[in-house]
């Protein structure tokens, strides 16, 4: 990775973003891929992989409530970090911004709706 960029690297396995803190700032994958996930009764259920280009930690940004779920790098990430203000000087600056960020939203609700669905298919079936 270019050592001259902007942004932190993170290592492989180390936490960027943990489950139950209090979110402030969003993060933009600039080099390399994580994974996110939730801790549930002493276990880790695996949600979803993002890699360059994507944004994690949006909800922050809106609710600034604690983090619903952990990220962690695999391998060697560079992310930079937006707080609210910087998000909101960005969004003036260039409107597709915030269309880009919800439609990613959206796509992520279509995508636990789906898998909700699923398991209420299951459930049902097991009855």
């Amino acid at each position: 990775m270019d050592t001259g960029a902007l942004g932190k690297v993170y290592g492989d396995g180390e936490l960027i973003i943990r489950q139950g803190d209090v979110g402030e700032h969003m993060y933009v994958i600039q080099e390399g891929s994580v994974e996110i996930f939730m801790e549930k009764g002493g276990k880790e259920v695996k949600l979803a992989e993002k890699g360059q280009g994507d944004f994690i930690g949006e909800m922050a940004i809106f609710d600034r409530d604690v983090r619903s779920a952990s990220v962690r790098a695999l391998g060697e990430v560079r992310v930079l970090t937006v707080d609210k203000r910087n998000f909101l000087r960005r969004i003036h600056a260039d409107p597709s911004l915030a269309f880009r960020i919800v439609e990613a939203m959206s796509l992520q609700i279509r995508t636990l709706n789906d898998e909700v669905a699923q398991l209420r298919g299951r459930t049902q079936q097991d009855s």
